[in-house]
């Protein structure tokens, strides 16, 4: 399987999942992305098409607590900021959107970080 298939693949399931998640100013989205290296999170209000929080691996209060932890930990890490973030703007329950990626490794990581914040879903 080549690597455009793949992400081809991932596309089309994305498709499939957004048809039925949508994020309202009560309850948003959170969208989830990975790299190979990083992931990235955001929750959305899809109402009016804006990030109300995000939260990667990339940022540098983030990298700190990062160093030399295993990328599914770095991913539950990212999903606790998201949701002190998330808490500190009224935020409390959101929608999850694995975007295509099987919901299992560093997606449920993200998850179950983010459950641990505070956030329900």
């Amino acid at each position: 399987m080549g690597e455009k298939d793949r992400r081809l693949g991932r596309l089309r399931r994305k498709k499939h999942v957004r048809k039925k998640v949508f994020g309202t100013p009560e309850r948003p989205r959170l969208n989830v992305f990975r790299s190979l290296r990083h992931i990235y999170a955001q929750v959305i209000d899809d109402t009016i098409g804006h990030t109300l929080v995000a939260a990667s691996t990339l940022e540098p209060e983030i990298r700190e607590q990062i160093v030399g932890l295993r990328k599914t930990d770095q991913a539950r890490v990212v999903g606790k900021v998201l949701a002190a973030r998330a808490l500190a703007k009224g935020i409390t329950k959101v929608v999850f959107d694995r975007a295509g990626y099987k919901y299992h490794g560093r997606v449920k990581a993200l998850a179950d970080g983010a459950r641990e914040g505070g956030l329900d879903f």
